[in-house]
């Protein structure tokens, strides 16, 4: 089944090219095979007047030769090509995992890695830009070969050497293998650079100066340094305003720091055995120091998710889920849109770069918890009504909370996806007022039709129309988060559990956004409701406000409003500990419907399906993992402090012996004597009559 997805995300992505116009497709190839590009150019390399190439002189003396088949246009080959470059890389990394490595982990590790490998940034980039398509991954395999494939130093060093000429802070890695023992490889390396590099200036001693010496390396060219694609750094520095020589000498030093702290690491870790994960580190040293750090050329960050970080079971899939979201989605989908959090967002892979490099605390394998980490409590299962309940046995109920990042982050995602999708579920004006006069229809024929009416009642009156505005935009995320952060902290088992039944609803939601979208009363033209959030709507328009280029107006059914409200409120009448916290919880339903109504933003009909969701969320939480009660007398290890563990256990108390006197001490030996020569006496007879 995983290799089955690993062909379909390779059709994917090869249907991906040839869906798009010839003329659109693969635009960033035209740097290798227009006819402009690198592969025709009489003059320079890096002439300003033409496309700008960021390779090495020894890339571009590599291509020349390919100008007979760039000439061919063939761009679905390169693609094809750069999936198997792909595929190779995902093989090879998966044969290099750190030992010991069981069957069960073994089978599923090259399906798992290619398909992260195509699922990431880089990747996918280069596949639809076609973004010299070879260099993101040709100089990480070429490294991983030359550690993992092949035999003998010279060849070791060569493979390695022919990845520095490619990128040239890969050298780092002849460092590492000089700090590993392997100087006959590293030596080896080096010169396989030197003599690479060579062979290009004199080739092309105008373009090596003009990239060695005039660029520096490279650094000047491509998009301008300061750009969020230039993910090191020289880029972060240049973005926090920082320019000059105080920036360049706060870039020397920064990398000379990480340097000295990324390769001690790696050389550690390899030799504890984690040669993989010493690669990674390397790499992310790399990405880090270099002048410019493009996302075609971040694909070291993914190799970190090897390494072990947590000795509690729990903490295990925090680290690879960290690196695989934030090499595979956008730092917007990853930070909410905050003033505060734009340094993070916008260097997102630099800082996981860094973190692999010089702060995470991965585990070595002398440890006792590389292969046993401590386990997670579990609570006993309760007996279900029905026999067959839960569906998924092994979701036992968790006892701990989860990890705090971890959870922020999956939330983030989560929510992104759900704006995403909702966004994109619309089926266009006419559609939904069709749906709209239907419901409007239903609620007449059911005498339920109080919308024109409550909308009108409240804009005649000011206080109460200001009273359901501001609970209508203010109220709808800020109790479900209180509640969910409530929980987290207070009540872990039962987080974990609430969280689950909300997600199911919104789920729910979205599959009635999309099958069935909804113009809300407001939105409604000729009914004469009044919207009292967003102002008039100008109906002569094709899409009403400025709201509709941020969301979409038609995902009315259901009501996730009404929805949210009404789990906050079950939630709390559950769970809450007294009768005034219950009657609250009550309450932001009952209010939350009376302001979705009163603002012309929902129907009734739509508050009855807010309500649907939330009961299949409760309902599918409970079929796939059983009732929500824990067994009596279950605690959470997370609340339960250790002292009233140890208080807990019973404590056999010594009871005091008499000692005998001598005299006593003959008559006790002397009974003892006669009482094991009765004993063997007994054992003899039963002997004889066995």
């Amino acid at each position: 089944m995983l290799w089955l997805i690993v062909a379909a995300l390779a059709v994917r992505q090869m249907a991906a090219v040839l869906r798009q116009p010839p003329g659109e497709r693969l635009t960033d190839l035209e740097t290798w095979i227009g006819e402009n590009g690198v592969l025709h150019v009489t003059g320079s390399l890096y002439d300003s007047d033409r496309i700008t190439f960021t390779g090495t002189p020894f890339a571009g003396l590599v291509l020349k030769p390919l100008t007979r088949m760039a000439e061919q246009n063939l761009g679905v080959a390169w693609t094809f090509g750069t999936l198997l470059l792909v595929a190779a890389l995902g093989i090879v990394a998966a044969r290099a995992l750190p030992g010991p490595v069981s069957r069960r982990t073994a089978l599923p590790a090259a399906p798992v890695a290619i398909s992260l490998l195509m699922l990431s940034l880089p990747v996918r980039n280069a596949l639809h830009l076609g973004q010299t398509s070879i260099l993101p991954v040709l100089p990480v395999l070429l490294v991983l070969l030359g550690c993992f494939a092949v035999r003998g130093e010279r060849a070791s060093g060569i493979l390695i050497g022919l990845a520095a000429a490619l990128q040239p802070t890969v050298l780092l890695f002849a460092v590492l293998l000089w700090l590993t023992g392997r100087r006959r490889a590293a030596l080896t390396g080096g010169a396989a650079f030197a003599t690479c590099t060579a062979s290009a200036w004199a080739a092309m001693p105008g373009d090596s100066w003009t990239y060695w010496v005039h660029h520096v390396a490279g650094a000047g060219l491509g998009g301008n340094a300061d750009s969020l694609a230039n993910q090191s750094l020289h880029g972060a520095l240049l973005r926090a305003g920082l320019a000059g020589p105080l920036e360049i000498a706060l870039f020397v030093l920064l990398a000379a720091a990480v340097c000295f702290l990324g390769l001690r690491r790696a050389a550690r870790y390899a030799a504890d055995g984690q040669l993989l994960l010493a690669v990674a580190v390397t790499g992310c040293v790399a990405v880090a120091v270099s002048p410019t750090a493009w996302q075609h050329q971040l694909l070291w960050v993914l190799l970190a998710v090897v390494g072990r970080v947590g000795k509690r079971a729990s903490d295990r899939p925090v680290w690879p889920v960290v690196v695989v979201l934030a090499i595979t989605l956008p730092g917007t989908m990853l930070l909410p849109n905050m003033a505060v959090l734009y340094p993070v967002r916008d260097n997102v892979l630099l800082i996981a770069a860094l973190a692999a490099a010089c702060a995470v605390p991965f585990l070595p394998r002398t440890s006792e918890h590389w292969q046993h980490p401590i386990p997670t409590d579990h609570a006993a299962p309760v007996p279900a009504r029905w026999s067959r309940i839960p569906l998924l046995p092994f979701r036992r109920r968790v006892l701990s909370r989860p990890n705090l990042l971890l959870e922020l982050l999956l939330i983030r995602v989560v929510y992104s996806a759900y704006a995403h999708v909702r966004l994109a579920a619309t089926a266009g004006r006419a559609t939904a007022e069709q749906h709209g006069r239907q419901i409007h229809s239903i609620e007449q024929w059911l005498h339920i039709d109080i919308e024109h009416w409550a909308n009108h009642a409240v804009v005649n009156a000011g206080r109460l129309r200001g009273f359901f505005d501001h609970y209508y935009t203010t109220f709808h995320f800020i109790v479900p988060l209180t509640i969910l952060g409530v929980l987290y902290v207070r009540r872990p088992a039962d987080y974990r559990w609430a969280r689950s039944t909300i997600g199911f609803a919104t789920v729910f939601a979205l599959a009635g956004f999309w099958l069935y979208p909804l113009a809300p009363p407001r939105l409604m033209p000729g009914l004469g409701f009044i919207d009292t959030v967003h102002g008039v709507q100008d109906f002569a328009k094709p899409d009403y406000g400025s709201l509709t280029a941020m969301t979409n107006q038609y995902a009315a059914m259901p009501s996730l409003h009404f929805g949210w409200s009404l789990w906050c409120g079950v939630v709390v009448v559950v769970l809450a500990p007294k009768m005034w916290m219950k009657v609250l919880g009550l309450l932001h339903p009952l209010f939350t419907v009376s302001a979705i109504v009163a603002t012309a933003n929902h129907w009734v009909l739509d508050a009855v399906g807010g309500a649907a969701v939330v009961m299949l969320g409760f309902g599918l939480a409970y079929v796939l993992a059983g009732p929500r009660a824990l067994r009596p007398g279950t605690v959470p290890a997370a609340a339960k402090p250790q002292d009233d563990l140890e208080r807990s256990v019973p404590v056999p108390v010594p009871v005091p012996v008499p000692r005998p006197t001598d005299g006593a001490m003959d008559d006790v030996t002397d009974e003892v004597t006669d009482e094991v020569a009765d004993e063997a006496t007994d054992d003899v007879v039963g002997s004889k009559q066995l």
